[in-house]
């Protein structure tokens, strides 16, 4: 016997979509929402909060440019001192243009792994894609997914949440 994945609800437009998230929103909690284009106040409608990739990308860049800093600063102090022309050994300006770049590309590493593992990619297949015409969901259409890790979720209860909102229909994601 196959397992539910989700419960999914194919919709004609976005004000459809987000009128739909917001009444499921009020009693589910695993929510997932699929448009061919941005929706205004569907974020906010299933209830999606802020994920941590900013603050990976700075603790990226904090890292990167404190790790090139202290290695100019070990070259130059500790490990092969040269003195030229009596200026001090840690000239803390002649390493600030390599500690900025270094800074950025740490950022940009850690925000393009954060996006990478908080969105669970690469991942080739996921179970909404066997749905029959979900490829519209890129072209024309709206879907609206309840996924059977929710508390609340009941295959007969949501099938018949789901209905009630009118969508065009409501099909069962199987793993």
């Amino acid at each position: 016997m196959m397992t539910c994945y989700a419960m999914m609800a194919e919709f004609r437009d976005a004000e459809s979509l987000v009128a739909a998230a917001r009444e499921c929103a009020a009693t589910y909690r695993d929510i997932d929402a699929y448009a061919p284009f941005a929706v205004e106040g569907l974020s906010d409608a299933i209830g999606f909060h802020h994920d941590r990739t900013s603050l990976v990308t700075l603790l990226g860049g904090i890292a990167g440019g404190i790790a090139t800093y202290f290695l100019q600063w070990y070259t130059a102090v500790v490990d092969y001192p040269i003195n030229s022309g009596g200026r001090p050994l840690d000239s803390w300006p002649a390493f600030v243009p390599a500690t900025f770049e270094i800074t950025i590309l740490g950022a940009a590493l850690a925000a393009f792994a954060a996006l990478l593992l908080l969105n669970g990619l690469p991942r080739l297949n996921h179970p909404v894609f066997e749905v029959k015409d979900f490829e519209l969901a890129s072209r024309s259409r709206f879907f609206l997914a309840i996924r059977a890790s929710d508390p609340c979720f009941d295959v007969e209860r949501t099938r018949r949440d789901l209905q009630a909102l009118a969508p065009l229909r409501v099909v069962e994601v199987l793993p």
